[in-house]
């Protein structure tokens, strides 16, 4: 029996346009980001490497999403992360957040420039101090999907991401990317994580700066 309602069409007619005041358990990680300690366990030929990186994060509020009846409340997010042996990029990363209030569901899709993408999944309420999301190779709901070359030769079969809120205003991860490494026996676990401090607060999604600026002419009218 399906969980969905019998009418897939008509959207919600009362959607509140400002984005920042529905994020739910998404709306600490709302702004500007950055780090300089995060820590990422690689695979190489010799054995796990593992590296110290300088991380920024923006995440940027955006109107509020409808499929029919579901509706989402969301942020767009950018990951451009460097080394601090060298300023080329280490890591590139897009993709949204998004928070649905009816049910505490959670997503987070992804992509990076090397042919993958992600679609993860997870539960939440406003207040929590920790939030997770999983994806699994093979689903056709919340999955991977790779490149040929990244199925051979680094196949992801799972993706979990722990995030936790700190009380200074921070907030931190912990990614364990699960990998079948062509010419290895086990599986490896691919392993990073930082603490982000904030650098900038979030701005309004673009539906609720035109609604103020409306508010603003017509109070000065």
């Amino acid at each position: 029996m399906t969980p969905f309602p019998h009418d897939i069409f008509t959207e919600q007619s009362d959607v509140d346009p400002n984005t920042l005041d529905n994020l739910g358990p998404l709306r600490p990680m709302a702004g500007a980001w950055r780090a300089i300690k995060g820590s990422d366990i690689a695979p190489k030929p010799q054995g796990p490497e593992q590296r110290q990186f300088i991380e920024h994060v923006t995440f940027e509020p955006i109107d509020p999403q409808a499929n029919g009846p579901q509706l989402f409340y969301g942020m767009r997010y950018h990951i451009h992360i460097t080394t601090v042996e060298e300023d080329i990029t280490f890591h590139e990363q897009v993709g949204y957040w998004l928070w649905e209030p009816a049910t505490g569901l959670i997503l987070q899709t992804l992509a990076i420039p090397r042919g993958q993408t992600a679609l993860a999944s997870g539960q939440g309420k406003p207040g929590d101090s920790s939030i997770a999301l999983t994806a699994a190779r093979g689903h056709t709901n919340y999955g991977i999907c790779s490149t040929d070359f990244l199925e051979d030769a680094f196949r992801t079969d799972a993706y979990r991401i722990e995030i936790t809120f700190n009380p200074d205003d921070s907030w931190s991860y912990d990614i364990q990317t699960t990998l079948t490494v062509r010419g290895q026996d086990a599986p490896f676990t691919h392993h990073d994580r930082n603490t982000l401090h904030r650098i900038a607060a979030a701005k309004p999604n673009p539906w609720a700066q035109v609604l103020a600026k409306k508010a603003t002419k017509a109070a000065s009218t």
